[in-house]
């Protein structure tokens, strides 16, 4: 008798002490640090890049396609008899930063860039509201194959152009996310009538998860610094990402056929809302070279 009473008087005690137990357990859960994962699902968000970064040892295969313009008509084919296309090779170097080189049909351009995530969004203990990456490319232009058919004073140095942006991206919901990109391009060599040297770009998009591997994306590049009289036009792309195992496909429609920032973003010369709009897609499929830890 005296054993259950003692029972009876211990078992507030013993409950209360479980409770502090798993209170103190939750407590130091909720002081872990997690970090927002696919912020988007590719490292391209249309015709521009994401702030998503190849995993240490990744390889990954891009093949960039656009057509010509839908309102070329029935005998361009609605634009299927022309083909602009970038290939390119994407490899992380760490989980950070990823390198990438490519070769575009559309004027003859190699390109480069280093890719660095340099901030990533997190809450718990450390709370940051958004991901920052940093891009930094160039991009040679082989075309024409002849100085002097640009300007007689034209030497190869004036073939380059150059390529910095921040993407600063937020993941809302595992079902939304939102992207701006200020870039910064200069060309060594522009027709100083028509454009400068230095180009001043905002860009913004975003992307809705429709299911589990369907998304609808978005993006528009606002050239601040273009000029009075310019022939070209702001950039911008509607998609649909489409994941499917090891490669993520990329169904856009946009007024845009070059494939580096410096085509797309200064040199579009088609207007979208006139209904100059190319069909494209892009196709990346990823090869893990090493091993993870």
């Amino acid at each position: 008798m005296k054993k259950l009473v003692l029972m009876f008087l211990l078992t507030p005690c013993v409950v209360m002490a479980q409770n502090d137990l798993l209170g103190e357990l939750e407590k130091d859960s909720k002081k872990e640090t997690e970090y927002a994962f696919a912020t988007f699902k590719g490292t391209r968000l249309g015709n521009g890049h994401t702030v998503e970064t190849k995993p240490a040892g990744t390889l990954e295969f891009i093949f960039g396609h656009r057509f010509g313009a839908i309102n070329g008509g029935s005998y361009e084919m609605f634009g299927l008899d022309q083909a602009y296309v970038r290939l390119g090779l994407d490899y992380g170097i760490t989980d950070h930063l990823s390198a990438s080189i490519g070769r575009n049909s559309t004027d003859k351009t190699m390109d480069g860039y280093l890719k660095y995530k340099l901030l990533r969004q997190s809450s718990g203990v450390k709370n940051f509201p958004v991901s920052v990456t940093v891009l930094g490319g160039a991009a040679y232009k082989l075309s024409p194959k002849d100085n002097k058919e640009v300007a007689p004073d034209f030497e190869n140095v004036d073939r380059l152009a150059y390529t910095g942006q921040l993407l600063i991206a937020r993941k809302f919901s595992p079902n939304f996310s939102f992207q701006l990109m200020p870039t910064l391009v200069h060309k060594n060599y522009v027709t100083q009538s028509i454009e400068s040297n230095d180009q001043f770009a905002v860009g913004f998009g975003g992307r809705i998860k429709l299911t589990r591997s369907i998304a609808l994306t978005g993006e528009y590049y606002y050239n601040v610094s273009r000029v009075s009289g310019s022939p070209y036009y702001d950039a911008m792309s509607l998609g649909i990402d489409i994941e499917t195992g090891g490669h993520v496909f990329q169904l856009l429609l946009t007024n845009a056929i070059g494939l580096t920032e410096r085509a797309f973003i200064t040199e579009t010369r088609d207007n979208f809302f006139d209904g100059d709009i190319h069909l494209g897609f892009n196709v990346t499929r990823a090869f893990q070279l090493k091993k993870n830890k």
